[in-house]
């Protein structure tokens, strides 16, 4: 063979080599590979439907678009999923997990059973800022909460138990606003309407973005908020407007605040940054995406990335608190 012929030979050898080589480094890290989205409620719930919605279309703005997969996992208001997330799921950015976002004050009251620091998670941002109102069936005699509170009668209220930040707000209203009320505790969130369409509730503490299909259909109507408003809900009474005690204008604060952050995402602990970028990206730009907008209208849903350092913002907020104004939110939020 001619020398010219055998250095052609090596020259494509090494050619191709190289190119594998570089092709390999360059493929994107989620090429070929799932992620999955640990839900700490049980399907058919907000939670549950904003997770499944983003999984339908996070993957066009992740290099190597990689598969979503849901897994629900349910239990003690979520808790469960959240020290999943911190303990057991493996920080390579292809688990991540959304739950209640009450949670901060497990760790705020020292909930046994809380094994996680808020802090510590890597963040990705929340997906909505989520209002909590009260709503009451639209049957009832009372049409307004002050109505409402001038019936005597005892209101059936749901939820999905006393560490639900919805069921929190029942606490407060039952505390503060002198409320006669039972709070019921169903599997979940579709379970709790379902029971206020049979009519054995007379509302619930929910998340506006929940109860508007309800709202629309005429089943149930808003009349109370938290702090954060929506678009509708403008004009509705705020529990801290009808309380002159400033302790527990505070405390109405402060069960308000993880609001800003409604549907919270967070990766393992120790997650490599590099990964927590692409994550981070991808949130904020779907939010943007008409296609997810499209879908989020059809199911009454509203989509609004917040991002990491702002939902940190929150969490720093609440367990920041003094001692002693811990020591009076322990007395009306469970876990």
């Amino acid at each position: 063979m001619k020398k010219s012929t055998i250095f052609l030979l090596v020259v494509f050898c090494l050619a191709t080599v190289l190119f594998s080589v570089d092709r390999s480094q360059a493929a994107p890290y989620y090429e070929g590979k799932k992620i999955k989205i640990v839900v700490g409620f049980a399907p058919g719930g907000g939670y549950d439907r904003m997770a499944r919605l983003l999984a339908k279309h996070l993957p066009k703005y992740i290099p190597g678009k990689p598969t979503f997969i849901i897994e629900n996992m349910p239990g003690a208001s979520s808790m469960i999923t959240a020290n999943y997330i911190y303990n057991i799921a493996k920080p390579d950015g292809l688990t991540i997990g959304t739950f209640n976002r009450g949670l901060p004050f497990a760790q705020l009251t020292a909930k046994k059973g809380a094994k996680f620091d808020m802090r510590k998670y890597a963040w990705i941002g929340s997906s909505a800022v989520e209002a909590t109102v009260l709503v009451i069936r639209t049957d009832l005699p009372y049409k307004t909460f002050d109505e409402m509170l001038k019936d005597k009668s005892v209101k059936m209220l749901g939820s999905t138990g006393p560490g639900d930040s919805n069921g929190h707000l029942l606490s407060m209203l039952q505390a503060f606003l002198g409320m006669d009320l039972k709070n019921i505790s169903y599997p979940s969130s579709a379970d709790v309407m379902l029971a206020v369409e049979r009519k054995e509730l007379d509302g619930r503490g929910s998340s506006y973005s929940s109860a508007l299909p309800f709202i629309d259909r005429g089943v149930v109507r808003p009349v109370l908020r938290g702090r954060i408003a929506e678009e509708g809900i403008e004009n509705l009474p705020v529990d801290e407007d009808l309380v002159t005690d400033p302790k527990a204008k505070t405390l109405l604060m402060m069960r308000s605040a993880p609001d800003r952050f409604g549907r919270p995402y967070v990766a393992p602990p120790g997650t490599p940054e590099n990964v927590m970028n692409i994550l981070r990206e991808a949130f904020a730009k779907v939010e943007k995406d008409p296609e997810l907008q499209k879908d989020a209208e059809k199911n009454k849903m509203k989509i609004t990335y917040v991002p990491a350092e702002e939902c940190l913002k929150v969490i720093n907020f609440i367990l920041n608190q003094p001692e002693d104004m811990v020591n009076e939110f322990k007395k009306f939020v469970q876990f």
